[in-house]
């Protein structure tokens, strides 16, 4: 064996009770499991365990690092957390499929997520470009950590048809199910939507049936940011199940909370529309990340007519008196869809990230009102996060204990400032969730953060301490493990984890990131 962890506590991903066992690695695979009082393990190297968890690598299931991955090797924001795993193109935007007009859009739209990307090489156009970059990542030595993607259904919409608030034609509805099948085709996982999020919040019922059905048939899933989590959220979550039942399509929903006053102690009511789908034979699952604010950019808060030609069109109603007005009044008083029909508290408005650092100041302020947010949106071209502070804490460990939850992060890593979520989610689950809540038992949540999401992205040898399967591993102390980062210092790193291995090599090593970049893009199979 090239490496033996000797006398660690296994949880090995299946949520059965834990054990005492080595572990052999060798080219990049797990290559044995001897149990406690069985021989024990030769090794080149030992790796002593004892004290330690030994479980599969975590699977983000909800990641916004398509950018930052090729930005920063050492990604220490994931891997210290553990994970081994992430699924990038969420929210239906992402940077492919693109032509060059798109791209620019994509870049503008969400540059509040990822930076403008202008430090990033886009040398690609497809979802097979994205993915062989992944792979030759840094000098052609990978990535940090591996990555599976979702073809973005926004980018799909805003290739095809444009920004318009219209119905596809038929033979843009054509070229959108060309584009996700190519996409499919070349290695995504599946179709992600942002049902509040331009353009794919333009997509109706019908078109999102027509791309699903593309879905399902190549084997991916449907991840849909629906279209409320305000004021119309169970009836969102419906309206998702029941576009699964319709046309067979896998579906696993994003971030999957209920926020804001309307929602407060409701979690029953979406549990118990999930256990109907799931009693009717839908394939659904969803992830959570276990804090109660939410993060996002500060245009998305805004009425989706806003958003109707693109970045540069809203830009100029922001810069017209009498649209801002408009705005304004969808913004406080009839609630925006962009704020899930729910009128914004700007109390709860909080500014996480700016993209000029010239309005550095704004970080960490809470906006006062309209006046403010529109001089900033302006000033930072629509490149502002925010933090909103709408959540339940209820609703949240409600949903946690649900047989299909599994673990994603949300995590914007860029701004000066970002959610806590981005460094500490993983953690969070097993020192606050786990050891001291105990809302999950450990078996419990180690299962939600890796066999469950490997079960599905259809990964046949992920997710599990198994013979056979890759050696994407992590040793954790449970009775230290805890997320460092807090909403005062959101990027400090966790601690009590000790070992990080992907593909079998150490990228963390005794608590310290190591050169090791061995993660590349995981693709659908057929």
């Amino acid at each position: 064996m090239e490496l033996v962890i000797r006398d660690a506590r296994v949880v090995d991903g299946t949520g059965g009770p834990a054990y005492r066992a080595d572990v052999g690695v060798d080219r990049g695979r797990i290559a044995a499991v001897r149990r406690e009082g069985e021989p024990a393990l030769p090794g080149a190297r030992v790796l002593d365990a004892a004290g330690l968890v030994l479980s599969p690598g975590f699977v983000d299931m909800h990641a916004h690092s398509d950018l930052a991955l090729l930005r920063d090797p050492a990604h220490e924001a994931k891997v210290a957390q553990g994970v081994t795993l992430e699924v990038l193109g969420q929210d239906g935007l992402s940077y492919a499929p693109v032509d060059d007009r798109t791209l620019d859009e994509v870049r503008a739209a969400i540059g509040g997520w990822n930076g403008d990307g202008a430090d990033v090489d886009v040398d690609w156009r497809t979802v097979g470009g994205y993915l062989d970059r992944l792979d030759r990542g840094f000098g052609g030595e990978g990535v940090a950590v591996n990555a599976a993607y979702l073809v973005p259904q926004g980018t799909v919409r805003a290739y095809a048809v444009g920004w318009t608030d219209r119905p596809a034609t038929g033979a843009e509805l054509d070229r959108m199910r060309r584009l996700v099948a190519e996409g499919l085709a070349q290695g995504a996982v599946g179709m992600s939507s942002g049902l509040t999020y331009p353009p794919g919040m333009y997509a109706d019922g019908a078109e999102l049936a027509a791309l699903c059905r593309v879905v399902a048939r190549h084997g991916g899933y449907h991840c849909p940011h629906h279209r409320s989590y305000g004021a119309g959220a169970l009836a969102a979550y419906a309206e998702m199940l029941d576009l699964a039942r319709a046309t067979g399509c896998p579906l696993h929903l994003a971030h999957a909370t209920l926020n804001f006053g309307v929602n407060e102690g409701r979690a029953p009511e979406l549990l118990a529309l999930l256990d109907a789908a799931l009693a009717d034979g839908v394939d659904v699952s969803l992830d959570t990340y276990p804090y109660t604010p939410g993060c996002t950019t500060l245009a998305a808060l805004l009425p989706g007519w806003a958003h109707e030609g693109g970045p540069r069109a809203l830009l100029a109603r922001l810069r017209d008196d009498a649209t801002a007005e408009r705005i304004r009044y969808a913004l406080e008083v009839t609630g925006s869809d962009g704020c899930h029909g729910v009128p914004v508290d700007w109390a709860s408005v909080e500014v996480s990230g700016v993209s000029d650092p010239a309005l550095a100041a704004y970080v960490g302020t809470r906006l006062p009102g309209w006046a403010a947010a529109r001089r900033l949106l302006v000033a930072d071209r629509l490149g502002t996060a925010v933090l909103q502070h709408v959540g339940h804490e209820g609703n949240v460990r409600a949903i946690m204990r649900h047989r299909v939850h599994t673990g994603g992060s949300d995590g914007i890593l860029h701004g000066a400032k970002p959610h806590p979520r981005a460094y500490g989610t993983f953690p969070h689950y097993l020192g606050r969730y786990v050891r001291e809540l105990g809302v999950l038992s450990l078996e419990e949540a180690v299962a939600h953060l890796t066999s469950r999401p490997a079960a599905r992205l259809r990964l046949p040898d992920r997710g599990l301490v198994r013979v056979g399967y890759r050696a994407d591993l992590v040793l954790f102390d449970p009775d230290t493990v805890a997320a460092g980062a807090t909403f005062a210092a959101p990027r400090t790193l966790p601690v009590g984890i000790p070992h990080v291995l992907v593909d079998g090599r150490f990228a963390v090593r005794d608590g310290r990131r190591t050169d090791v970049l061995a993660g590349r893009s995981v693709r659908r199979t057929p």
